[in-house]
């Protein structure tokens, strides 16, 4: 049985024209050709979004959380959107304390009135997928590299490292939100965020408060019979500065004006990152 449970957005249990599906390389999340490459193949995409590891699907893709903007709507109830106020979802916006996946700001005459942060984390994978990726294609009559089908290299999954490195850039990017009066939303899957709070000492994460700069928001996969699994909203947590601080014991400052940040995403608003609901 294959371990890869979504290839290009689709479950591999469904009734797919594979062949077509992996010589289009589409990603349906994006609306565009998958942007996971083989290194030693630029023009090829693994395309690979979901794994099942330890009898458990587990999201190993960021563009895999776009699926229908829920992650995005899952955040309106932290700003203050007024009607008549156009909303914008803006890409990658550089801040002390590093890049921000993605801001989604209320402005009204492209003057920005409010916004909250967005980051996404996913599982990153030790080892190699490839050689179960082409296992499943050559059993959908998908013609392969024999090198690749025969290959014994197995995949793992990398917490220890994930957990840590989100924690760290979570903790420079938290000081600045907190400093502004903003909340940086957290989107990770309910496996991850598992292994987090039993792994580290997170102090004074609660269940959502409104008050807390950081909201902690994890999604389960879930599968209804006869589909592929979809996004669901599990769990809401929340913590502040001293919450991620505790668990590394790290003490660097990350002050900025609100009026930088403004500057930031108003330099970036476009008809182009208008969001569509």
């Amino acid at each position: 049985m294959t371990k890869i449970r979504e290839l290009f957005g689709y479950s591999t249990g469904s009734t797919r024209d594979w062949k077509r599906v992996v010589a289009a390389q589409k990603c349906p999340f994006l609306g565009r050709k998958c942007l996971k490459n083989r290194k030693s193949e630029p023009d090829v995409a693994i395309g690979t979004c979901t794994v099942t590891h330890s009898q458990r699907d587990v999201v190993i893709c960021p563009w895999r959380f776009l699926e229908r903007q829920l992650i995005f709507t899952d955040c309106l109830p932290l700003i203050r959107h007024e009607a008549g106020n156009e909303l914008h979802l803006i890409p990658e916006v550089g801040i002390p304390g590093g890049t921000v996946d993605y801001f989604l700001a209320t402005t009204r005459d492209r003057r920005v009135r409010d916004f909250v942060g967005l980051e996404i984390q996913t599982l990153d994978t030790t080892g190699t997928l490839w050689p179960e990726r082409q296992r499943f294609a050559q059993s959908k009559g998908i013609a392969v590299k024999a090198s690749d089908s025969r290959s014994a290299k197995a995949f793992g999954m990398n917490w220890k490292m994930t957990a840590k490195t989100i924690l760290v850039q979570l903790h420079h990017k938290v000081k600045t939100f907190q400093e502004v009066n903003h909340h940086l939303v957290l989107a990770v899957q309910d496996v991850l965020l598992d292994y987090i709070t039993g792994e580290f000492t997170i102090a004074h994460v609660t269940d959502a408060r409104t008050a807390d700069p950081l909201q902690i928001h994890a999604y389960s996969l879930v599968s209804a019979p006869g589909t592929g699994p979809s996004l669901r909203l599990a769990r809401r947590l929340s913590t502040d500065t001293d919450g991620v601080a505790a668990a590394l014991g790290l003490q660097e400052e990350a002050r900025v004006e609100l009026g930088v940040i403004h500057s930031a995403l108003e330099a970036k608003l476009s008809d182009r990152t208008v969001l569509s609901l």
